[in-house]
């Protein structure tokens, strides 16, 4: 088994989880804050699929690995708008949120 898809498969558990959490929050309560949330769970999950098709030689089409790719630019801009988009959204969430 190749490190790249031991690796991708081992990061769909942490990624897995803020993205239920995320799913959840969107469901009790359609905020921007969740919806920021939601967005910012699902590209980093979007970034662990690039890299498990990279490794299972899925879709060989999109170049994933080769640089100026449709690949390279799905998992870079992916992992722009999921490192940047949860983080906001958890802040606005804590910010926001009332207290009882």
């Amino acid at each position: 088994m190749k490190a790249t898809l031991c690796i991708a498969l081992l990061a769909l558990v942490p990624v897995s989880v803020p993205l239920a959490g995320s799913a959840i929050l969107f469901l009790r309560g359609k905020t921007v804050a969740s919806f920021l949330q939601l967005v910012g769970a699902g590209c980093l999950v979007i970034v662990v699929l690039c890299h498990l098709y990279e490794a299972l030689h899925l879709f060989p089409w999109m170049h994933w690995g080769l640089e100026h790719s449709v690949g390279h630019y799905l998992d870079f801009w992916s992992a722009v708008l999921g490192l940047t988009s949860f983080p906001i959204g958890y802040l606005f969430h804590a910010l926001t949120k009332r207290r009882a």
